[in-house]
C-alpha cells in the first residue's frame, strides 16, 4: 500500500508538470460564479445530501459553479486532487492519511465529514432472517479493495465478532469495484459486500438478499469526507467556506424531509434508476442514521479511523488530527 501511494504521488507530480500554464479550475465562470471541480469517489445514493445541495441550487446560491466528476475509486480521486485536476476530493479520509505518511508537503486536509456509517450491505444467496456473523465462516465472500474503507470496515466487523478474516473465510479481492454484483449474479461467491444500488438490484433480480447492514454492525465510523490540498485551502478559504455552507444546507434538508421527498429531489442525478428504487435505497440509508446532522469531523472519529487502519495493517504510523482535519469551515456553516 505504501508503494502504491508513492507511485500515485509521482504520477501526480508528472501530471502537474504537464498541466502547467493551463490555469486554475476555480476561475470565474458564467454569471460571476466561481468554478469548483469536485471529484467524487463514486456516484451513489449513499451521498444523498450532496446531490440535494446540487439539485436545490445551494452551491449556486453560495456563488459556486460546481463541476462534479466521478473518479471511480479513491486512488483516482486522490490523484486528481493532488495533481490539481480537481480542487476538492470526496472519498474515504484514509486516503489523506496514506498521502501524509508518504511525506507530502502539500498534503490533503479534511474539512467536512458527510457520512457516519458504512454504506454497504452483506448480500446472501438465500434469505436469512436470523443471520449471524458466524454464518459467514468457511464461506467465499466477494469483498473490496485491500486498504479501502469498504474492505477495512468489513474486516473490522468480522474481528468484532471473533472472526479471523484471513483464516475463517475466503475473501475474494480480485474483482473490480462495481463488478462484484455482476460476478455474484454469475455464480461467484456465497456472499457479496455491496453498495447501493447493487444490493437492491440483486434483490429485485432474485439473485441475492440483503441479510445485514455493515453500517449498523460497525457502528459510527467516519466513512467519507471532503478534502483539499493544504495550499488550496489556505489560498481559497472563502471557496471552502461557501462549499461547506452549501453542503450544510443539503444536510439540513435531509434531516428535515422524508425519504420520499429526498428521493424526488435527487432523482435527476440517477436517471437510469426508477423513483421507487431510489426511494427504497434512500429509506434504507435514512433509517440507519447514515448522515450526520453537521459536517464537523470530530477527533474521536479520526482516532477510530486510525484504529481501523491499524487493525487492518494499513497504517505505517499514526498522524496528527490537527494536521489532517480542520473543523473551522464546518463549525461556521452551522452558526
Amino acid at each position: 500500500m505504501k508503494k502504491k501511494w508513492l507511485y500515485l504521488l509521482l504520477a501526480a507530480v508528472l501530471l502537474v508538470t504537464s498541466l502547467a500554464g493551463c490555469g486554475s479550475k476555480s476561475d470565474k465562470g458564467g454569471g460571476g460564479l466561481t468554478k469548483v471541480t469536485l471529484n467524487e469517489v463514486a456516484h451513489s445514493i449513499f451521498y444523498a445530501p450532496m446531490y440535494v445541495a446540487i439539485e436545490e441550487g445551494y452551491f449556486k446560491d453560495e456563488g459556486i459553479d460546481l463541476d462534479l466528476v466521478c473518479g471511480f475509486g479513491a486512488d483516482k480521486t486522490m490523484t486528481a486532487v493532488i495533481s490539481g485536476e480537481a480542487d476538492i476530493g470526496f472519498m474515504g479520509s484514509e486516503s489523506s492519511i496514506y498521502v501524509y505518511n508518504q511525506g507530502s508537503e502539500d498534503y490533503m486536509v479534511n474539512f467536512a465529514q458527510l457520512t457516519q456509517r458504512a454504506g454497504n450491505f452483506l448480500v446472501a444467496r438465500q434469505p436469512m432472517e436470523n443471520f449471524s456473523w458466524n454464518d459467514i465462516k468457511g464461506k467465499n465472500v466477494l469483498g473490496g479493495r485491500k486498504g479501502g474503507m469498504p474492505e477495512m470496515v468489513f474486516e473490522y466487523i468480522l474481528k468484532k465478532n471473533g472472526i479471523n478474516p484471513a483464516a475463517d473465510l475466503n475473501i475474494d479481492q480480485s474483482i473490480d469495484f462495481g463488478s462484484t454484483g455482476a460476478a455474484f449474479s454469475g455464480g461467484q461467491g456465497d456472499f457479496t459486500v455491496e453498495f447501493e444500488p447493487s444490493a437492491t438490484l440483486l434483490e429485485q433480480q432474485g439473485d441475492g438478499y440483503v441479510v445485514t447492514s455493515l453500517g449498523v454492525d460497525s457502528g459510527y465510523v467516519p466513512y467519507t469526507a471532503y478534502s483539499a490540498r493544504q495550499s488550496y485551502i489556505e489560498q481559497n478559504p472563502e471557496i471552502i467556506q461557501s462549499f461547506t455552507n452549501a453542503l450544510q444546507k443539503g444536510m439540513d434538508f435531509v434531516q428535515s424531509h422524508t425519504p420520499e421527498e429526498i428521493a424526488k429531489v435527487i432523482a435527476p442525478q440517477f436517471e437510469d434508476t426508477d423513483l421507487e428504487t431510489i426511494t427504497t435505497i434512500v429509506n434504507r440509508y435514512y433509517s440507519q442514521d447514515t448522515w450526520k446532522a453537521d459536517l464537523i469531523f470530530q477527533e474521536d472519529s479520526f482516532t477510530l479511523l486510525q484504529n481501523i487502519l491499524e487493525e487492518a495493517g494499513e497504517l505505517s504510523q499514526r498522524v496528527p488530527y490537527a494536521d489532517l482535519v480542520t473543523t473551522e469551515f464546518a463549525e461556521n456553516a452551522v452558526k
